[in-house]
């Protein structure tokens, strides 16, 4: 167990070698998830919408 300036040394060793994305890199994965996310909400807004035609139509 190393002691408490062994571990900071550690730590900061460690955060030294993070390859952090870059803004262009951030900026398009921002717009890809919601480009995903309303393609998914578009998706199951269809499926409820068939879902809901489909017992109305055996109910009604």
């Amino acid at each position: 167990m190393a002691n408490p300036l062994q571990f900071l040394q550690q730590v900061r060793s460690e955060v030294g070698k993070i390859t952090w994305p870059s803004r262009r890199e951030v900026m398009l994965t921002t717009a890809m998830v919601f480009v995903m996310a309303a393609l998914t909400a578009i998706f199951f807004s269809l499926v409820d919408w068939l879902i809901r035609m489909g017992v109305g139509a055996i109910i009604g």
